[in-house]
């Protein structure tokens, strides 16, 4: 449970990460504000039938609401192997950013 366990971790446990990077899954919108200090980076593929876009999307626009520093990257031709994303230089930057 991958995307969904990133943001159940992170909601349970907080004070424990620095960034998130939830990718392909979904979690409880009503409990984002307890994200909301934290940065997030969601991932998704618009082709995903696995873990539909709008799980992601509930989280995002969640945090949104919450006023959270929050970003989403959408892969239009993507399905649910999103291993790609692991390839991205600016994720590791973007990690970098972040203390706790």
């Amino acid at each position: 449970m991958g995307g969904y366990g990133a943001w159940d971790l992170a909601i349970k446990y907080p004070e424990r990460f620095a960034a998130l990077v939830p990718i392909c899954g979904g979690g409880t919108p009503e409990k984002a504000q307890i994200l909301k200090n934290t940065p997030v980076w969601a991932f998704h593929g618009a082709k995903d039938d696995i873990v539909p876009l709008h799980e992601t999307l509930n989280m995002v626009e969640a945090l949104k609401q919450c006023e959270g520093n929050v970003k989403l990257s959408i892969y239009p031709d993507a399905g649910h192997d999103l291993t790609e994303t692991y390839n991205n230089p600016m994720l590791y930057d973007w990690f970098l950013q972040h203390t706790r």
